[in-house]
């Protein structure tokens, strides 16, 4: 479990590779979780109940820093780091990363808080998340915005397998190496950008690389100039698999919440389209849904959130904590 001294020293490295100011002032927090923290950004007004930002898989609390000086400056918003990811604590060694234990998260910061219900905006990862917690628990949401990411992919019944056995097996390999505590290869600033560029595809242009990377690096003992990657290296072995698509048919139904979902046109379904497709019907059945495609890669939202900001400004001025306070939400649709 890192200690508070190793959490602090590890973002003061980070911090230290630019000068450049933060692109909106936020204060970062820590909650307490069982197995040691969870850290996030916390922008706007600390006296309200903010709106609650999910990072996509093996990005960082920092995937909404170029959106929020863009949205309305009274609303707050809550970006958390998800287990493993950017400051927060590893799953302890032996435990494997699933998408659905992080309904318990979302939970946990609203247990913390103190939130009857929680107002979600999540990207890729997070943005499946959010799908799977609205309809779970259906009672405990007031809008949900997905960027890029439904539903839980399906695969091939073959395909899935297979890729359960392949994960696993390298996720043993990866916790060994994690309980050793050995340093993970490090890199020169010019290459982390390089590797985040490869690494998501090219779907993060390298000019805006370096906002993934304040949270997501520490600085090397071994070689002065250099850093690594600190995020925990398991989370490259994440499981995916939340049931059939039959299930994913079921939660849609299950959503009751005001819901916008903007599609990237230059991104991946990330499965057959058929099934992306299907889930899509249902959710446009219902009156409180909004669809939205804009130009770009699957972060869009980093790349060019002025393309998405004015929707995503206008939804959560509808349905928002901050609207729920000042007795402007609608009725239920």
């Amino acid at each position: 479990m890192e200690s508070k001294d190793d959490f602090t020293r590890r973002y003061r490295h980070a911090g230290d590779l630019t000068d450049e100011p933060p692109t909106r002032e936020f204060a970062e927090i820590t909650i307490p979780v069982p197995w040691g923290h969870l850290s996030g950004k916390w922008f706007g007004p600390q006296n309200c109940q903010p709106v609650l930002g999910l990072h996509g898989w093996q990005d960082n609390a920092g995937t909404f820093d170029l959106l929020m000086p863009l949205l309305s400056p009274e609303v707050p918003f809550l970006s958390i780091d998800l287990p493993g990811h950017g400051l927060s604590s590893r799953l302890p060694n032996g435990c494997y990363y699933n998408l659905v234990d992080n309904l318990y998260v979302i939970l946990i910061v609203m247990k913390q808080y103190n939130w009857q219900k929680v107002s979600l905006v999540g990207h890729s990862m997070g943005s499946i998340i959010a799908f799977v917690f609205a309809a779970v628990f259906p009672d405990k949401v007031d809008m949900v915005i997905g960027i890029d990411a439904l539903k839980p992919h399906q695969r091939p019944p073959a395909s899935a397998i297979r890729t359960v056995e392949t994960r696993m097996r390298e996720f043993v390999k990866e916790d060994e190496r994690n309980r050793s505590q050995e340093e993970p290869p490090s890199y020169s600033f010019d290459e982390l950008i390089e590797r985040i560029f490869i690494g998501t595809f090219h779907s993060i242009n390298k000019d805006r690389c370096k906002h993934m990377l304040a949270r997501n690096i520490q600085k090397s003992e071994k070689y002065p100039e250099k850093y690594f990657f600190s995020r925990d290296r398991r989370l490259k072995f994440y499981n995916y698999m939340v049931g059939s698509q039959e299930l994913c048919v079921e939660m849609a139904k299950r959503i009751q919440c005001p819901y916008l979902f903007i599609k990237a046109r230059h991104s991946s379904y990330f499965e057959d389209k058929k099934y992306y497709d299907e889930v899509l019907a249902i959710l446009q059945m219902k009156s409180s849904f909004e669809y939205s495609e804009v130009d770009g890669s699957h972060h869009v939202h980093i790349n060019h959130p002025e393309r998405i900001s004015e929707q995503v400004n206008d939804f959560i001025n509808r349905y928002g904590p901050l609207a729920k306070q000042k007795g402007t939400t609608p009725s239920k649709l």
